[in-house]
């Protein structure tokens, strides 16, 4: 791996696309809680059923399935909007998607069930899109040498909007009523929709198709074709495996495994949410900015080697977690060490990633990638309720922390394969420039 020429620290955390990049990550992190954790209480309170909370909650799997639609986002330049460019354009009107369908759901209420359930999926799907949107403008508003810089400023707008809807609306909701919580949170939206009209468009050469044929194949063949060609087919599935298992420890203590394992150590509600909702999202933007000034300095690749170890290795302390009895001082070192690992891995690995891209497919092939990354640890995640009765939490976490060592291994058989590229360069086999 070749990290090519790196630029001043301060230089990549002062261009003017890494504050964009905050109020962008903030517009693309408010929706999430408001069509999943969050929501669920307002269902709650509501007395629907958990059978159908889970079930209306699981709007977020858009957020995996966004790949689907990512080549309409590539290739379509939308009417009227699209005076702003493709990137601006498609940002643009997501947020206001999103910003209405949480004004319909502030008017419907989950006492009308069926048609509240259908705007949350509108939700859903817009801020899937958002995402799509935001990811493409961010890979090409600025050289792979400042992208550490650039996902460090997006994760601490997007950690933000995190606290915003989890702990300020639920703490709004014990006041008010949720309609207005949720008109309160669609007001937010106005930030970024602002940020918008001053953001630059990207400067990307597009791809212009004549035919209805030919433009289905450069959105949906063609970036999957790009991807082999530039690193060949050992090299391209070695990629993808390394992707599928590269963050599958952070991602395996979802699913709901967590909020049951603190209240067996003895913890309540409130101390959880203060320790993990809170006090633990600044410790992952901590990481987050260490990750960043790490890749201004040295580059992508052994950072990114640190973060799937620090991410495998922080699930051990879980273990150490293990009959605390409530003892807030382990609790806080848990989660401490977990979320600035967490953190530091999460923006390590985006960086890799956006080096893989090419320009000319950056929404499908970003949004393909981060879809993969998800995969293998929900998957996992999903079965870890029936592994701990079998076997008790300290096996789980051990077998999250285990699982990460194939991706190590990959690392070091990958990293002498391939060239991460210089400025707008994709990355690709090491040796000449593939043609094509």
């Amino acid at each position: 791996m070749s990290d090519g020429k790196k630029p001043r620290v301060w230089q990549a955390f002062t261009q003017p696309a890494a504050w964009t990049m905050f109020f962008f990550g903030f517009a693309s992190g408010l929706p999430f809680l408001l069509v999943a954790g969050t929501l669920a209480y307002w269902l709650k309170d509501n007395d629907i059923d958990l059978k159908s909370i889970t079930l209306i909650a699981s709007a977020g799997l858009s957020y995996t399935l966004k790949f689907v639609w990512a080549p309409l986002v590539d290739r379509w330049t939308l009417p009227v909007l699209g005076r702003l460019g493709l990137r601006r354009g498609w940002i643009l009107l997501a947020l206001l998607l999103v910003m209405g369908a949480l004004l319909v759901m502030a008017q419907v209420t989950p006492a009308n069930l069926a048609p509240f359930v259908w705007v949350t999926l509108v939700a859903a799907f817009a801020g899937a899109t958002l995402d799509i949107g935001v990811d493409a403008y961010r890979v090409e508003i600025a050289p792979r040498e400042a992208q550490g810089a650039l996902l460090a400023t997006y994760s601490l707008g997007y950690r933000i909007a995190l606290i915003v809807t989890g702990a300020l609306a639920l703490a709004m909701a014990d006041h008010l009523p949720w309609p207005m919580v949720y008109r309160t949170m669609a007001a937010f939206l106005l930030i970024p929709v602002a940020a918008v009209f001053f953001a630059r468009e990207p400067e990307v050469a597009r791809v212009r198709t004549e035919t209805w044929r030919a433009g289905i194949r450069e959105g949906m063949v063609e970036p999957f074709a790009d991807f082999f060609r530039r690193f060949g087919p050992a090299l391209a599935v070695g990629l993808l495996a390394f992707i599928l298992i590269a963050k599958i420890s952070d991602q395996s203590l979802g699913g709901g495994i967590m909020a049951p394992f603190y209240i067996d150590q003895g913890y309540t509600k409130t101390e959880i949410a203060a320790i993990s909702k809170v006090y633990g999202i600044w410790v992952g933007i901590a990481g987050v900015f260490l990750a960043g000034f790490a890749i201004a300095r040295w580059g992508v690749r052994w950072p990114l080697l640190a973060g799937v170890v620090l991410g495998a290795v922080s699930n051990l302390l879980y273990v150490w977690l293990v009959g605390a009895n409530g003892n807030l001082t382990m609790l806080t070192l848990v989660i401490s060490g977990e979320n600035l690992a967490q953190g530091f891995q999460g923006t390590t690995l985006a960086a890799f990633l956006t080096a893989l891209i090419n320009h000319r497919f950056s929404a499908t092939q970003f949004a393909l990638f981060s879809s993969l990354v998800m995969l293998p640890g929900k998957l996992l995640s999903a079965v870890s309720g029936g592994i701990v009765e079998q076997t008790g939490y300290a096996t789980y976490f051990w077998i999250t922390a285990v699982v990460a060592i194939p991706a190590v291994l990959l690392f070091f058989w990958i990293q002498p394969r391939m060239h991460l590229g210089d400025g707008d360069e994709p990355a690709r086999v090491a040796g000449p420039p593939q043609a094509g």
